[in-house]
Order: structure tokens, then C-alpha cells, then sequence
């Protein structure tokens, strides 16, 4: 008996002494720049970097490890719970699927998601392959464009005032589909021309675009804070309205420039580089843009039904034509990826 019982004890020993072989890493740990194809370089961040070619489980598991691009992961994961969190409580009080108005509060919900969770999926599996890399890049970009198509009818259906209505609606959401895509293409052809965003015409294919398109976009929201009475100014959704405009702004200069680690080379490897700042702005920047969009949804509906009428078929139709001819151009650029690679290697 005490035989059986020793053997027992030793199996079980020598079980639990294989769970942290179990539990550990699917593949080696993070690497230099030296180690990865130059597609994959940041400016001055010169380690974290995870090995390429590894399975499609690695790379999700990565989701729980450290490397440069965790944090930028998960910036955009957890906003993205959070808002369907919120979509998942406005739900029960707002008739999405009756009420015609409340089309484009679902359009800019689903949009702000969709951005989030390709941005997610794009830094969490990009070091997979060169042509992963430029692929997953090339769907966020495709999400960038379906929220910025999002939040400029956000803006216009409840945010806008009727004098600046009367000036803009002839062109506006036109435009704003316009400047969407271009926005798109500029981005991904950016990445398809260049390797390094610091390069001159890399960031004008990828920043003019997506700046005109904020200008026009932010413009109902920029006249309603300057025209406000004294008596509106108390208005909560301006109060979102203003801070959204703020993080914008920050998240904009940290996207341009890379600080802090310029100032810091050698340091930032993990934390504190300015594209991760540039997520926790552009995360705070699309929650307080929803919640100001949700109390215009709620207290405005007298202005902007008297101003929209039937028309929210019409924007839902403009938001599908947008998607498509992103996916359309996202999916052209990554089939001369492709042909670039196929090259390259022959």
C-alpha cells in the first residue's frame, strides 16, 4: 500500500514540475530591430520586438506578454469592451432598430468598435510576416476611415445648429465620404511606398487626408461651442464636446511627433512611446465624442429631426458605399503587397 501510495505522490510530483514547461512561452522572447525585417523598425525603439514567422498561436498569446506593442494593444482592447459595454445598456432604452433617427448613433457606436478592434487586431498579430504586417495595417486603416465617416455624421445629424446646417449641407457629408477614403488610400499607400513614417510625403499621403477630413468633420461641433449662449454653454454634451476636441488635439501632436522617445532613446522600448499616448488620447478622445453624441441623440431630437427629416436611410446607404470602396482599396493594395514580395524574393 504505502508502494502504491509513494508512486502516486511521485507521479503527481513529476506532473506538477511539467506545468510551468506547460505554461510557458509557444517561442522565444522578444528580439532587436536587428532581428526583424526593416518594416517592422520604430524610430528609436530598439528591442521588444517579437520574432516573425511564428505560429498564429504565438501571436495571441502575446496578447498576455511583454513586448512594444502590448500596450497598444490593449489601449484599444479595453475601449472597445467598454463601448460595447455601452452599446449593450443603450440598447435597452434606445429602439435601434424603429426608431429612424437613431440610425446614425448606431453608425458612429459600431464604427468607434470596428476601428478599435482592427486596431487591436493589427498591432496584436502584424509580426506575423511582411505581408501580414502590411495587411492587418491595411484593415486599420480601413477602420480609421469607417469612423472617421462615423463621427462626421455624428456631428452633423445631432451635434450641428441650423445656421451652420444651411451653409454646409450642400457638400458636407459628400466630402466627408470623400475624405474618408482618401484617407484610407493615403494611409495605405504611405505604408506600401515607405518604410519609415517620418519620411516627408509618407506622412502628407497619410495626415492631409485624415486632417482635412477632422476640419470638415469637427466643424458642426467647433460653430455650436463658439455660438453657444451663456445659457447652453452648461450643456453636458458640450462640456464631452470640448474635451473630445482636447484629446483629439493631444493624441494628434503625440501621432506626428515621436516623443517621448526622441528625448529618451534606448528607453521607451515598452512603455511611454508616443504612438502608446497617442491611443489612451485617441481612446478618451471616441468615449467622450459617444456620450456627447448620445445626450444630443436625447435632449436635441426637435432640432435635428425638423433638420434631417427622412434622410437617415440616405447616410446609412453613404456609410456602406464608404466601407466598401475602403475594403475595395485596402484590398488592391495588399494584392500589390503580394506581387511586391513575390518579387522581392524571386
Amino acid at each position: 500500500m504505502a508502494t502504491v501510495v509513494t508512486e502516486k505522490l511521485s507521479r503527481l510530483f513529476i506532473n506538477v514540475r511539467q506545468v510551468p514547461q506547460l505554461l510557458a512561452p509557444l517561442s522565444p522572447s522578444t528580439v532587436s530591430s536587428s532581428e526583424v525585417p526593416k518594416i517592422f523598425w520604430k524610430p528609436y525603439i530598439h528591442t521588444g520586438y517579437r520574432p516573425v514567422q511564428q505560429t498564429w498561436r504565438y501571436y495571441f498569446s502575446t496578447l498576455f506578454q511583454q513586448h512594444n506593442e502590448a500596450i497598444n494593444v490593449w489601449t484599444h482592447l479595453v475601449a472597445a469592451l467598454i463601448l460595447l459595454l455601452r452599446f449593450q445598456q443603450l440598447s435597452q432604452r434606445v429602439d435601434f432598430g424603429q426608431d429612424l433617427h437613431a440610425q446614425p448613433l448606431l453608425i458612429i457606436i459600431v464604427a468607434s468598435i470596428t476601428y478599435l478592434t482592427f486596431s487591436t487586431l493589427a498591432h496584436l498579430l502584424q509580426a506575423k510576416s511582411e505581408f501580414w504586417h502590411y495587411s492587418f495595417f491595411f484593415m486599420d486603416y480601413v477602420g480609421v476611415a469607417v469612423y472617421q465617416y462615423g463621427s462626421a455624421l455624428g456631428h452633423y445629424y445631432y451635434a450641428i445648429e441650423p445656421s451652420w446646417h444651411e451653409k454646409i449641407k450642400g457638400f458636407y457629408m459628400p466630402a466627408a465620404v470623400l475624405l474618408a477614403w482618401l484617407s484610407c488610400a493615403g494611409s495605405c499607400y504611405a505604408k506600401y511606398r515607405y518604410h519609415q513614417s517620418a519620411h516627408l510625403l509618407s506622412r502628407l499621403c497619410q495626415e492631409l487626408p485624415s486632417g482635412l477630413a477632422y476640419m470638415l468633420d469637427i466643424s458642426p461641433v467647433i460653430h455650436r461651442i463658439y455660438t453657444a449662449s451663456p445659457s447652453e454653454r452648461a450643456d453636458p454634451a458640450l462640456l464631452y464636446h470640448k474635451c473630445q476636441v482636447l484629446f483629439f488635439l493631444i493624441g494628434a501632436f503625440f501621432f506626428s511627433h515621436p516623443y517621448p522617445e526622441k528625448w529618451f532613446p534606448g528607453k521607451c522600448h515598452f512603455f511611454g512611446q508616443s504612438h502608446q499616448i497617442f491611443h489612451v488620447c485617441l481612446v478618451l478622445c471616441t468615449l467622450a465624442q459617444i456620450e456627447a453624441v448620445v445626450l444630443d441623440y436625447e435632449s436635441r431630437r426637435q432640432i435635428y429631426s425638423a433638420l434631417q427629416g427622412d434622410l437617415a436611410h440616405n447616410f446609412s446607404a453613404l456609410c456602406l458605399f464608404t466601407v466598401t470602396c475602403s475594403v475595395l482599396t485596402a484590398a488592391y493594395m495588399a494584392r500589390k503587397v503580394k506581387n511586391k514580395l513575390s518579387f522581392k524574393e524571386e
